[in-house]
């Protein structure tokens, strides 16, 4: 099992936020990103942080309950089909031109089907036929051959997962490199946050495994609650070769006032900006509602310690929806930067993932670009 996302608005009751097309001429439709005040434009924009899943395909028993950064009434209201066809539109009006999907599942079927998916195959045909051809489907590519089809080309990059504590690590990657989509490999993950021991990243066979995926060109994400940060900032400075990505930055107690400038997340911030080796995602919303109010200090902490060239956005769609829109994320992290020069924001919404996560440019986005 496993849990995909930071941990949930301190705090917080957060209310549904139903995702819907703009009304006609609704400005709030004609794009998050392109015109932030007083910055310039972001001409490309890449969400490296979302997820997908289809319950009709396969079971994720990680939204049964039982998770560390979430209610089960908030689990319950993500137990549902989030698919490629569900994202694509709400990608398209926002001006989102590619997409890094992140694991959910701990299971060994979930990175084969994400990278079947970015390849352009439906993982779930009998087949594995190219999506648009017409026929249904199933899993994360919808139930919709055509919905699918619009979605081609939106996913440019797959953080997988694999069993980090087991001797074969490369053996695992030379696998899922073998298999259709393996190109689009571009990271691995473990849902820390699950760990119950907080030093689990500084185990020796979580370290060995570690060094095997920096020999194997893929970086690692790190996705833990603020008491496993320690053992985070340990395990970066064990393993300079590999880069590591702090999803959700580093959830941080935002809403409560408290610890963006100090105490033991602003100070865990702090050492993992000063290795080289590691980047941030500004992913996720921390509040409910969403504000850019209340998350300003703490993104101040992390563009203080980081820079923009070592920070990424990232949606954390669908989990995002318990407390806002697609199109709200995008909204509260244009406010944040809307200070910051053009080149500042272009590294933070889209330079640094394409340079971390080796990512080649999509036909959407230079369809884009015309």
């Amino acid at each position: 099992m496993s849990c995909p996302c930071s941990p949930r608005p301190n705090g917080s009751s957060p209310s549904a936020a139903a995702e819907r097309p703009p009304a006609p001429g609704d400005a709030a439709g004609r794009g998050a990103f392109p015109a932030g005040p007083g910055a310039g434009s972001v001409r490309r924009v890449i969400d490296a942080h979302h997820h997908l899943w289809d319950l009709a395909a396969r079971e994720h028993r990680w939204l049964m309950g039982g998770q560390a950064w979430a209610t089960d009434d908030e689990l319950a209201r993500l137990r549902r089909s989030f698919t490629l066809a569900d994202l694509a539109p709400l990608a398209a009006e926002t001006g989102v031109t590619g997409t890094v999907v992140i694991q959910t599942a701990a299971e060994p079927w979930e990175t084969p089907d994400l990278l079947a998916l970015a390849a352009g195959r439906d993982p779930y045909a009998a087949s594995g036929r190219a999506r648009g051809d017409g026929s249904p489907g199933s899993g994360p590519v919808g139930s919709a051959g055509d919905g699918a089809a619009a979605a081609g080309g939106l996913l440019a990059g797959v953080v997988g997962w694999i069993d980090l504590a087991a001797p074969a690590v490369a053996d695992a990657v030379a696998g899922l490199r073998a298999l259709p989509g393996g190109e689009f490999l571009c990271g691995i993950r473990h849902p820390v946050l699950a760990e119950p021991d907080p030093g689990w990243l500084a185990r020796p066979a979580v370290l060995r495994g570690l060094h095997a995926l920096a020999a194997e060109g893929l970086g690692f994400d790190l996705v833990t609650l603020p008491h496993q940060l320690p053992a985070a900032v340990t395990a970066a400075r064990s393993v300079p070769e590999l880069t590591f990505v702090l999803d959700h930055l580093g959830g941080p107690p935002a809403g409560s006032g408290q610890g963006a400038t100090a105490g033991p997340w602003a100070s865990a911030i702090r050492g993992l900006a000063a290795l080289p080796n590691v980047t941030c995602k500004l992913s996720g919303v921390h509040t409910s509602p969403a504000r850019a109010s209340g998350l300003r200090p703490y993104y101040e902490t992390v563009l203080a310690a980081f820079g923009p060239d070592r920070l990424m956005f990232g949606s954390d769609w669908p989990v995002s929806t318990l407390a806002a829109t697609y199109r709200q994320v995008g909204d509260v992290y244009r406010e944040l930067t809307a200070r910051l020069s053009a080149a500042e924001r272009s590294a933070i919404f889209e330079l640094t993932a394409r340079r971390v996560y080796r990512l080649r440019e999509p036909d959407r986005a230079r369809q884009h670009d015309r």
